[in-house]
């Protein structure tokens, strides 16, 4: 039997920034970065992302791919062990914990002492005509991201959702846009009524509501415009757009946690304020599997470390 002292479950930034302060404090930490996990390369949403300009220290920018390549990198150099195997099942019952692999769930459980979740979440597409093509060639999940990289720059772009988040976004952009569309399914926003006023007052801005996207035009290399139709009167135009981001959710990677951990209804990992903490003493959880606020690079990182810290004290405290 496999026996782990802390093992973290994930890729990304919380899980890569909890290994290295896990392995410099001689924990051993053990990660299971994934095997496509979630659908996405181990690495999580960065890997799917061009430049990154907001990561402290890298002034002029580096690449998601790259940046993770390096995070991984440094946790091996300072001694994290690294499998690239998929935890599909876990009982947080009683310690020791236990984990099986997605291709071993019938063989003996691997057991560890403590946990870090780390398995982030990923951003709800359309899967729209087009979209695999022009994905990170004009079409984003993340405003504050890719909003202000060149090819958006005085362009006009179009935000997806109706909610407080798009109207954030759809704000965030005009910062950098020429115009913003923002294009609502209902004749209606969910938006709150203080997020509302903004959007409808703001000069650059305009929504299109009954509208619906139909497909993501492009000339081969960069997004040109988006096929959307007015569902009332069925008429059907190309909206000329550099940018598209979508705003309508993002689904956390916990469906291996269900019931072993409490989550709220949208399925994140509840948290103590403040804390790492899940509901169950020595399970930790950092990134974006427990925060859908921020949903960025460097408050996963952050929250990483003090996972990290949490587990090391536990594990001190409980030898």
């Amino acid at each position: 039997m496999v026996h782990n002292k802390v093992t973290i479950i994930g890729s990304g930034p919380a899980a890569h920034t909890a290994a290295i302060y896990l392995a410099r404090a001689e924990m051993k930490p053990v990660m299971y970065e994934g095997m496509l996990a979630n659908g996405v390369a181990a690495g999580g949403q960065l890997t799917t992302t061009t430049d990154i300009e907001n990561f402290p220290g890298f002034p002029l920018g580096i690449n998601g791919s790259t940046l993770m390549e390096q995070m991984r990198e440094q946790s091996v150099r300072f001694g994290t062990e690294i499998i690239t195997e998929t935890i599909s099942k876990v009982d947080f019952s009683s310690r020791p914990f236990k984990l099986w692999a997605e291709w071993a769930e019938d063989e003996e459980p691997i057991t560890t002492d403590a946990v870090v979740i780390a398995t982030g979440a990923s951003a709800k597409r359309l899967g729209l005509p087009g979209e695999e093509e022009y994905w990170q060639q004009g079409i984003s999940a993340c405003a504050v991201c890719d909003g202000a990289v060149p090819i958006f720059r005085n362009k006009p772009l179009a935000v997806i959702g109706g909610g407080d988040s798009a109207c954030e976004e759809a704000l965030f952009l005009t910062k950098y846009g020429s115009k913003v569309y923002l294009i609502v399914r209902k004749d209606f926003l969910r938006a709150s009524t203080i997020m509302q006023k903004r959007v409808e007052n703001n000069e650059k801005l305009e929504i299109l509501y009954d509208t619906v996207s139909l497909e993501a035009k492009g000339n081969g290399k960069l997004l040109t415009a988006l096929s959307i139709q007015n569902v009332k009167t069925k008429e059907v135009k190309d909206l000329e757009v550099s940018g598209l981001f979508y705003a309508i959710g993002h689904t956390p990677a916990t469906q291996v946690f269900a019931g072993q951990v409490e989550t709220d209804e949208t399925g994140y990992i509840v948290t103590k304020p403040g804390t790492a903490s899940t509901s169950v003493p020595g399970v930790f959880a950092a990134g974006d599997v427990q925060d859908k606020t921020y949903r960025q690079a460097i408050t996963s990182a952050g929250t990483g470390c003090m996972a990290a810290l949490e587990a090391e004290h536990f594990l001190s405290s409980s030898e």
